[in-house]
């Protein structure tokens, strides 16, 4: 039941996430810093109250250690949120986060010392080839959509190549930081609630440097066009709106993937994840009519099947469907 439960939480909680971050995206472009902060301040005050007991329960883990994992954690939110002012469309987005398992094997080999079967090294083949297809094809799009001088699509066009490297940064950081969180856990074990709190809570004050942008939002969002909400006698700015419902949803999708890896085996959390990532890919092109090619859904296809065969799902379905009478795991 929990196991469902959680499946649940996950897609409704990230694809609806999805959706109202590009409804913030959309109307203002560079409003990532401001996403990004509520979301760290909501989930903090979460912890504070329910993990932490108003902050009298010690943490298993000490705090130096917490320290190195936010600055990561807080620098790859700060970026992938960022990026999107950089003419990153949401689609391509999703599609370049996902390539999480290429970093993941690179610097596992680097840093690690590990090595890995030849359906690995496939699979992140396709995953590299998948994610290239769409970048080349998103590079192209960029590129036609310009109007005006030859000046400004050179200038546009490099502020997309800066996003793509800012993508690229946060996905090698982000592995970095699985890492290190991996170590951590060997050595004090699993704490993965007051992880989450910890690594929403330290980082706040360094938003203390996105001040003067996040406040910028705030005078943007409150003049945005009032709705009239149940319930309360007086209109609210939709884009106040938009954010609340972004910031539950995405707690909501966090909480999910909490429970998945404590009900599920990593093969199963795996999987629900990438199947979400897809379903939100395939909502954000059909519902908010972002250009997707022929060539958009071979890369698509490609990173997805590369997904599948690395977390070697396709074996496991083999040995569950085999009648020989042996345990299922």
């Amino acid at each position: 039941m929990n196991t469902i439960l959680a499946i649940i939480l996950v897609f409704v909680g990230c694809c609806s996430n999805v959706v109202f971050l590009e409804l913030l995206v959309r109307e203002f472009p560079g409003c990532g810093n401001i996403v990004t902060f509520a979301q760290f301040a909501f989930i903090a005050l979460e912890g504070f109250i329910f993990e932490t007991n108003f902050g009298r329960k010690k943490p298993a883990i000490p705090i130096r250690n917490y320290v190195v994992m936010v600055t990561m954690f807080f620098t790859v939110s700060v970026i992938n949120n960022y990026a999107l002012n950089f003419n990153i469309s949401m689609p391509l987005h999703m599609i370049f986060r996902s390539g999480s398992l290429i970093a993941n094997m690179i610097l596992g080999i680097i840093i690690l010392k590990k090595r890995y079967t030849r359906s690995k090294y496939i699979s992140i083949m396709f995953v590299s080839l998948g994610i290239c297809i769409c970048t080349v094809m998103s590079a192209k799009q960029v590129n036609v959509d310009q109007e005006g001088t030859e000046e400004q699509g050179l200038y546009t066009f490099l502020r997309w190549l800066l996003g793509i490297a800012m993508l690229t940064f946060a996905l090698l950081m982000s592995a970095r930081m699985g890492i290190f969180q991996e170590t951590l856990y060997k050595q004090y074990g699993k704490h993965s609630k007051e992880a989450l709190f910890y690594n929403h809570c330290l980082p706040l004050p360094g938003f203390l440097l996105l001040a003067s942008d996040i406040y910028n939002h705030c005078v943007l969002f409150s003049q945005s066009a009032p709705v009239e909400v149940p319930g309360i006698a007086k209109d609210v700015p939709v884009m106040w709106i938009y954010l609340l419902i972004n910031v539950i949803t995405q707690y909501v999708c966090i909480r999910g993937v909490f429970i998945l890896t404590t009900e599920c085996a990593s093969l199963t959390v795996t999987l629900v994840v990438t199947l979400r990532k897809f379903v939100s890919l395939i909502f954000s092109i059909l519902y908010f009519h972002n250009p997707f090619t022929a060539w958009h859904w071979l890369g698509t296809a490609l990173v997805f099947l590369g997904t599948l065969l690395y977390t070697e799902v396709w074996a496991s379905v083999r040995a569950a469907l085999r009648p020989d009478g042996r345990k299922r795991e």
